[in-house]
C-alpha cells in the first residue's frame, strides 16, 4: 500500500529544512569601506561552505566578521566568524540549517558598530 501524501509531505519538508543558498557572488563596499573579489557557497555533508577568493580585500575594519544575510544584515543564526584576514583566500563553515534557507547575501559585519562593510549577493 503505497502513502503518495504522506511521502510528498516527507520530501517537502526535507527541501524546506534544506538551505537554498550555494553559488558564487562578488563583493561590493558598504558604509564607506572598500571591500571586493570574489566568493562561493557550498553544501555538503550538512554544512555551507563559504569561500573568499583570493582577490579579496577588505581596507580593514574593527571586529570584521563573515556572515550569511538576506541583503546587508546577517539573518538570525548567520554569524559564522571572525574574519581571519582582510585579504587574500580564506573558508568558513556554518552548519546547514533551515534558518539560513533564507539567506541570500554574504555579508562581511562589523559586530562593534553593527554596520556592513561588503555586500556579495549569491547567485
Amino acid at each position: 500500500m503505497s502513502r503518495p501524501g504522506i511521502i510528498s509531505t516527507a520530501v517537502a519538508l526535507i527541501l524546506l529544512a534544506t538551505p537554498a543558498l550555494a553559488g558564487s557572488g562578488t563583493f561590493k563596499g558598504a558604509s564607506g569601506h572598500t571591500t571586493k573579489g570574489s566568493v562561493t557557497v557550498t553544501e555538503a555533508g550538512g554544512k555551507l561552505t563559504v569561500k573568499l577568493g583570493s582577490n579579496f580585500f577588505l581596507d580593514g575594519a574593527p571586529d570584521p566578521y563573515v556572515a550569511l544575510g538576506n541583503g546587508a544584515r546577517p539573518i538570525k543564526g548567520g554569524l559564522i566568524a571572525l574574519l581571519k584576514n582582510t585579504k587574500g583566500g580564506q573558508s568558513y563553515s556554518i552548519k546547514a540549517t533551515g534558518a539560513l534557507s533564507k539567506a541570500t547575501h554574504v555579508v562581511i559585519w562589523c559586530k562593534k558598530y553593527s554596520v556592513p562593510l561588503g555586500i556579495a549577493r549569491i547567485k
